[in-house]
């Protein structure tokens, strides 16, 4: 017996060999390394579920059965302890963490591990499509590993060690572990976003709730914005107010802009004073902006302190303090005039002068400056932070560089989104998903197979090849054209500086004329070798209309152009599929258009 699922269903027979019921389930004890099972779930006649202790009764097992040391008459029936659990009631068919591939799984089947002839011990769970098949029909499990070796492949197991294995329902929160058991909390905080993530709505909230304070503050910053409202959403006020008065300033305020106003102001009035003030500072700039992303955590003091009050002030900061990279010096007026790094700080005298040490040559954002740019600066210099001043030079925050990081990954991303980049086919994704993704990728080749079968439907048999010959690379290049589209309005969005319409549709009428110029003469020189007089006057027909085709689709893109920048301008989601299928759909009925026109001008000229 080695899965749960093998085990489940056994008959269970007394020390006279009568069967006195059916294996329902297993106890194992946690405290372990790899627990051993303590408990024999069973049921009985009529269905009655009965438990015993596996140590006590349990004799041996087999593929057979399960074994009792006793007759039923003289067995005692016991009660799961707290420390256990069952295997098949709270894992099997379950969402768990597995900690060390940092990824929410279920559990298809348990392993288990037999040693002698009576013990046995939970080994791990199987995540992998065995465990599914397994359960299903155990033929079926042999069936696949077969065919996946008439292929040259291996359908290995998906095991998760037990102290790999982190519960997740709520019930099982007070369960006693091993020693070396790792649990959700002991992970960084963004592993721990990650993973909340991947659960389950209903499940997210419990979860949520079951680390400590320090770590829920730090989970919530590593949230993606969709699900940070909803974990809020079901949490109570105060203890959401105290989550985030621990988080830093600036994520806590972003939070706080995604909320609706009445709970925002709740969650802000059960904070404390100075942490309610430090955030407010920082609400009411405007999203995507310096002043948006900058934090008012930071170290600034005036110009005349000395080395030593410095060092004591830094050293007086809380422990969980935003990191400091930069001391800003302030005048007499409270105007920023220099800063120094900590290791001019570290390298100089305890009685200089921040004044004779700071450097005055500042670079600086104002608060409405747009954060991409920001970043962008903060990479050029080199910076690990930019302070944001007001109209009077007055240091209102800074923005750090990670904030900066995190400003041009998502930029990246939307960048990416807009041109319809490919994605990866990740472990995770089903295969209806992956089916999906390719046919989005191919989409040209599905539109030409369903015209060829419109084709050959409606009577159009002896056209139809003729017809077909040219519509891939006219379908290809209208796929083409709306990833030009994507790529200009990446480059122009937000600016003005984009060329006009006239211009585009200018340069697009030059491109259109002498892509259909070469392609028709490559398209002459080919029939020239074809001597076959209907033959060649089909082709010569055709190639006349994919040129004209070619032509028209490359002057219109000017149009798909401006319809994407225009969205990207007011933040709208990327349409990028949906218009290269418009694109292809519409570049074949303009080529099959302008055909049957042709066609029917030259009978109409004999």
């Amino acid at each position: 017996m080695n899965y749960l699922s093998q085990m489940i269903g056994l008959p269970v027979y007394d020390a006279i060999g009568e069967k006195i019921g059916e294996v329902n389930d297993l106890g194992i004890a946690t405290g372990e390394i790899f627990p051993r099972v303590t408990s024999l779930a069973f049921k009985g006649p009529s269905k009655t579920p009965f438990m015993i202790s596996w140590r006590k009764y349990v004799d041996n097992i087999s593929d057979e059965g399960v074994y009792l040391a006793v007759g039923s008459k003289d067995i005692r029936f016991s009660y799961l302890q707290p420390s256990e659990l069952l295997l098949a009631r709270d894992l099997l068919d379950k969402q768990i963490v597995d900690t060390q591939g940092l990824k929410v799984v279920r559990v298809n089947d348990l392993k288990i591990s037999q040693s002698g002839k009576n013990q046995l011990r939970l080994l791990g769970a199987e995540t992998g499509s065995r465990g599914i098949l397994r359960q299903i029909w155990p033929p079926l499990e042999d069936f696949a590993i077969k065919i996946a070796g008439l292929f040259g492949k291996k359908l290995n197991e998906r095991l998760i060690a037990w102290n790999y294995m982190d519960l997740l329902d709520r019930d099982l929160s007070q369960v006693k572990l091993s020693i070396t058991h790792k649990r959700l909390d002991e992970l960084h905080p963004a592993d721990v976003a990650d993973i909340i993530e991947q659960l389950d709505p209903k499940l997210r909230a419990s979860v949520f709730a079951s680390l400590d304070e320090e770590v829920q503050s730090a989970t919530m910053s590593e949230l993606e914005d969709e699900y940070q409202a909803d974990v809020i959403d079901d949490m109570d006020e105060s203890s959401a107010s105290v989550m985030i008065s621990n988080m830093d300033p600036d994520d806590a305020a972003d939070i706080l802009n995604e909320l609706d106003y009445d709970k925002a102001e709740k969650l802000l009035r059960l904070m404390g004073v100075n942490e309610q003030q430090a955030i407010r500072s920082l609400l009411g700039f405007k999203d995507e902006t310096a002043g948006g992303i900058m934090t008012s955590e930071f170290v600034a003091l005036d110009e005349n302190s000395t080395v030593s009050d410095t060092v004591d002030f830094i050293r007086s900061l809380d422990e969980d303090h935003e990191t400091i990279n930069y001391v800003y010096t302030l005048d007499k007026d409270g105007v920023l005039s220099g800063v120094l790094s900590l290791r001019t700080l570290v390298l100089a005298q305890a009685q200089d002068l921040l004044v004779d040490l700071a450097h005055t040559d500042l670079i600086t954002a104002s608060p409405e400056e747009d954060q991409e740019e920001v970043a962008e600066a903060i990479m050029k210099y080199d910076l690990l932070a930019m302070p944001v001043v007001d109209e009077n030079f007055r240091l209102l925050g800074i923005v750090t560089v990670d904030d900066a990081l995190d400003v041009m990954q998502e930029e990246h991303e939307e960048d990416l989104q807009l041109a319809g980049a490919n994605r990866s086919i990740n472990e995770g994704d089903t295969v209806i998903n992956n089916i999906i993704w390719f046919i989005r990728r191919q989409m040209w080749f599905f539109i030409w197979l369903a015209l060829a079968v419109v084709f050959f439907a409606i009577g159009l048999g002896e056209k139809a090849p003729y017809l077909l010959l040219g519509l891939p690379l006219i379908l290809i290049i209208a796929d083409d054209m709306t990833s030009y589209a994507s790529n200009y309005a990446i480059e122009y969005a937000g600016s003005e500086d984009a060329p006009s319409v006239w211009k585009s549709l200018g340069r697009n009428f030059s491109i259109g004329m002498s892509v259909a110029g070469i392609l028709g003469l490559i398209s002459l020189v080919a029939i020239s070798f074809i001597n076959v007089g209907t033959i060649n006057e089909e082709l010569s027909l055709l190639s006349m209309a994919g040129g004209l085709t070619i032509f028209i689709i490359i002057f219109l893109s000017a149009f798909f152009m401006y319809i994407t920048k225009w969205r990207a301008d007011r933040g709208k989601e990327p349409v990028s599929y949906f218009m290269s299928f418009v694109a292809m759909v519409l570049s074949s009925l303009i080529y099959l258009s302008i055909a049957f026109v042709f066609e029917q001008s030259i009978y109409t000229l004999v």
